[in-house]
């Protein structure tokens, strides 16, 4: 019996080791992997060599344990949007959002890691931003900001694409999404619209004038050519025509009498009188 427990406690040590040697094993591999995810990438950082010049693409790759360290870069285009208060060419303050889609150049990805660290759009581009948008806006004047808005984008877009290439990042799209006067300005721009519009009605007030004298002279001159035309016919051929107008005239009022069932006419002969079908005699 002494024997068969030495033996049973000899193959339980043994088990035991086998499965601390199984679990060190483990435990070493876990320790040794590290897994990359789509839409990301991995820089290396070695205690005797510092960041290594590779990028590690996606998947499961190895590493010496304690002695390198990973870091997961997310390389997909990522939103920002930052605002700023810049002053225009004729020193009006202007409010601007700036949105701008951004991602790491992955080639430089070591050099971004060393220089600027993991959270590197953070660190950047809300300075380089308000730079450019200061810079760009102090170019223009209020007004020319919105009629001449395309432009000013386009501006803003070249210089902020130029300035983020200097630290590695890569700008997909960069949009002005709001921009707001103060309010000196905003009341500024109401009365020159007021002034506007008042100017245009004067305008259309003086070409009315303008037109109705001329309609007036046009008048007056057909008047007096006409006058003249019936004045050479009239010593022409005498007040035959005068006439002639005095009985179409005539004519025309006693059609409209004759119709208009609330005009009675009462002749003038018969000393005034109108019988109305009744005899005078008695």
């Amino acid at each position: 019996m002494a024997g068969g427990g030495q033996a049973a406690v000899s193959f339980l040590t043994k088990v035991a080791k086998v499965a601390a040697g199984l679990g060190l094993t483990a435990s070493a591999v876990s320790t040794s992997l590290y897994t990359v995810d789509g839409g990301q990438r991995a820089v290396i950082f070695d205690r005797f060599q510092g960041v290594l010049p590779a990028v590690v693409s996606e998947g499961t790759h190895f590493l010496v344990p304690w002695l390198q360290k990973p870091f997961l870069f997310d390389i997909r285009t990522r939103p920002h949007s930052f605002s700023s208060t810049s002053g225009t060419k004729d020193l009006q303050m202007v409010s601007l959002t700036l949105r701008v889609l951004a991602r790491p150049d992955v080639e430089r990805l070591p050099e971004i890691f060393t220089n600027l660290g993991l959270d590197y759009d953070d660190k950047v581009l809300p300075s380089i931003g308000n730079e450019v948008l200061k810079a760009v806006v102090a170019q223009f004047n209020a007004d020319q900001l919105l009629t001449d808005r395309p432009h000013v984008s386009a501006l803003v877009r070249e210089a902020l694409v130029r300035r983020a290439g200097e630290f590695n990042i890569v700008l997909d799209d960069v949009a002005i999404t709001h921009l707001a006067y103060g309010n000196d300005f905003a009341q500024a721009v109401e009365k020159k619209q007021v002034a506007q519009q008042e100017a245009e009605r004067s305008r259309f007030l003086v070409a009315r004038a303008e037109q109705e004298r001329r309609a007036a002279i046009v008048r007056a001159e057909g008047e007096s050519e006409s006058a003249r035309l019936i004045s050479d016919a009239t010593a022409l051929v005498g007040n035959g025509l005068i006439e002639l107008r005095r009985i179409e005239a005539a004519k025309e009022i006693a059609g409209v009498i004759a119709r208009s069932p609330n005009v009675s006419y009462i002749p003038s002969g018969n000393n005034g009188q109108m019988l109305l079908g009744l005899s005078t005699a008695r």
